[in-house]
């Protein structure tokens, strides 16, 4: 189908609580979660609608992973967009309320770090830096750009990250900070990423952090920061996130799907449609890095026999290739 230059626009907030309907069908599937994965469902529910004709019902919402899973495991959603695996808090939260789920990757992202246009001075940035800018004790004491690397100049530093309901927010500060929410608080956080590049877009002193895609819709309004994490500066692209050069900050996507609503012809269809290989031209449109086909067959394989639990996260996640833990996990 093709989409205008301004189709991932985001349009008023009320919007997300009502919409996306395809046609209208007997029943209602209702989707929430990360705003990171929140475009490859908004552009996979148009194009399966496209593709059928119209005959189901899909209400997208964006709570954020961690909003999202709260309603998930409470059985008000059938499924949650997540930009991280499922915490052990969140599975156990699932069983208590008798929610079955079934973990599906859909894409690897590589979290992006971005600067003003006019920032002249920093074109790659350690680990250990960021850490420096972010980690909870520069609260109130790290505020200028000499403060963290000699010869930067003595220029207000200011911040722009996801909310803490985010599941970027949760990668990125227990990554870079060694803990999941271990983060200043002292920075303009959003729930919504294009805020968050309006944000940076026109604040010269400005460093923040967000999905690889987002930063390739805006790349024409920020500069791109290259990440050394010990062994050399690399800058995040579709290959350098898919080997896995781009580290730390290279991370698969997911879905999770309620066993419940796994049962439903609908949403059996429209899952299968969304993991197969054949959606891999719109992840590469949309910024997002596909799996090779045989990673995107294991997924589907998973998803069809309904297996359910985690194998990514919860209290033991399985380390690895995407491809190495579901095919141990056959």
């Amino acid at each position: 189908m093709s989409r205008s230059p301004g189709w991932k626009a985001w349009v008023p907030a009320f919007f997300f609580a009502m919409a996306l309907l395809v046609a209208c069908g007997a029943g209602t599937t209702d989707i929430d979660g990360s705003s990171t994965v929140f475009p490859i469902t908004e552009a996979l529910v148009e194009d399966w609608g496209d593709s059928i004709g119209g005959s189901a019902r899909l209400v997208i919402g964006i709570s954020g992973t961690g909003g999202g899973f709260k309603k998930f495991c409470a059985g008000d959603t059938d499924i949650n967009d997540a930009s991280r695996p499922i915490k052990p808090s969140e599975v156990q939260k699932c069983a208590e309320e008798g929610v079955e789920f079934i973990e599906l990757p859909v894409a690897i992202d590589g979290l992006t770090i971005g600067v003003n246009l006019e920032n002249d001075f920093v074109g790659c940035v350690t680990v250990e830096e960021l850490h420096a800018m972010w980690q909870p004790d520069a609260e109130g004491k790290i505020s200028r750009w000499s403060q963290i690397r000699e010869g930067w100049p003595n220029e207000k530093l200011r911040l722009y990250g996801p909310g803490v309901d985010s599941g970027t927010f949760d990668y990125f500060t227990e990554t870079v900070n060694g803990e999941a929410q271990a983060s200043r608080g002292d920075f303009t956080s959003s729930e919504r990423d294009n805020v968050l590049v309006q944000g940076i877009a026109g604040d010269r002193g400005s460093l923040g952090y967000f999905g690889y895609s987002y930063f390739v819709e805006n790349q024409d309004k920020l500069k791109m920061v290259a990440v050394d994490s010990g062994n050399g500066c690399v800058i995040p692209t579709d290959e350098t996130i898919n080997d896995g050069t781009y580290s730390p900050l290279s991370r698969p996507l997911f879905i999770y799907v309620s066993k419940e609503a796994w049962a439903e012809p609908d949403v059996k269809d429209f899952v299968s449609y969304f993991v197969s290989h054949e959606r891999a031209s719109l992840l590469k449109e949309l910024g997002f890095v596909p799996f090779p086909e045989q990673v995107h067959d294991l997924i589907l394989d998973r998803f069809e026999r309904g297996l359910t639990g985690t194998i990514f996260g919860g209290e033991n996640p399985q380390h690895g290739t995407v491809e190495e833990i579901l095919s141990a996990n056959r």
